[in-house]
């Protein structure tokens, strides 16, 4: 479980997170949502630990992140942030980078880390272009190289920050899918997400940030019964109980 408490950070009088506290387990996929600037993306990076929060303290698995160094930390932990460079590397060498936490002097890649990267490209299904150049895929190409990169760092929790971003519609199903399944496989999967309806139909809990808080971390259906979701968004979210499986949509006026 990665347990945060009365969490803090700002940059100099902006305040952006505000005794946050907030638990996310393993096993389970959890979408954060909340409106621009609210601090979704700061909360990642301060359980990353690329951010050191002002006062607070992070707890993953029950050691305290401050007592843990950053190659220790990256074992534990992945995450893919939301804008990143294209390197002049093939997509399986990228992948193949997620290994590198893992690495014992002298930093050469064994015939297992090869293997774990392999395993990766499969469950991503990029298995077409893995030695094409991250420079001649298309965005969505490039995200999906970037998931198979975190699953390749074999960790037990993944942070994924706007991960369907440049996705179309199949692709994002496809990601939304396969983050469930390493959930149920027991990894704790957290994600950031601006497709509502997407979060609360896949995630098995939703946590909203509002004005650097945890407004409420909860099961899906709890969550869009609290009206929380016209109080901060100004919308109305809505269940189907037509459908199989929940299905969130907008309720246009």
């Amino acid at each position: 479980m990665i347990e945060i408490k009365d969490l803090s950070f700002g940059y100099g009088k902006n305040h952006i997170l505000k005794n946050f506290s907030a638990c996310f387990e393993k096993g389970k996929l959890t979408s954060v949502i909340g409106t621009n600037g609210s601090g979704k993306s700061t909360l990642l990076k301060t359980i990353i630990g690329i951010l050191a929060p002002d006062s607070g303290d992070i707890f993953v698995d029950g050691t305290s992140l401050s007592s843990l160094k950053c190659q220790d930390i990256a074992k534990r932990i992945s995450y893919l942030a939301q804008g990143k460079n294209t390197p002049d590397m093939t997509a399986f060498q990228m992948v193949l980078h997620g290994r590198f936490p893992h690495l014992n002097y002298p930093r050469r890649y064994s015939q297992k880390d090869r293997n774990i990267a392999y395993d990766a490209i499969n469950r991503m299904g990029i298995t077409d272009y893995a030695d094409k150049s991250m420079a001649s895929l298309s965005g969505g190409m490039r995200q999906n190289v970037y998931i198979a990169m975190a699953l390749a760092q074999d960790t037990d929790y993944i942070l994924l920050d706007e991960p369907t971003t440049y996705l179309d519609i199949s692709h994002q199903l496809h990601l939304m899918k396969t983050l469930k399944s390493l959930a149920a496989d027991g990894k704790g999967i957290i994600t950031v997400m601006h497709d509502l309806p997407m979060a609360f139909n896949f995630s098995d809990r939703i946590a909203v940030v509002s004005c650097g808080k945890a407004a409420v971390c909860d099961f899906p259906e709890n969550v869009c019964q609290k009206g929380i979701i016209k109080d901060i968004f100004g919308i109305d979210l809505n269940y189907s109980p037509e459908e199989e499986n929940y299905y969130y949509r907008y309720n246009h006026p």
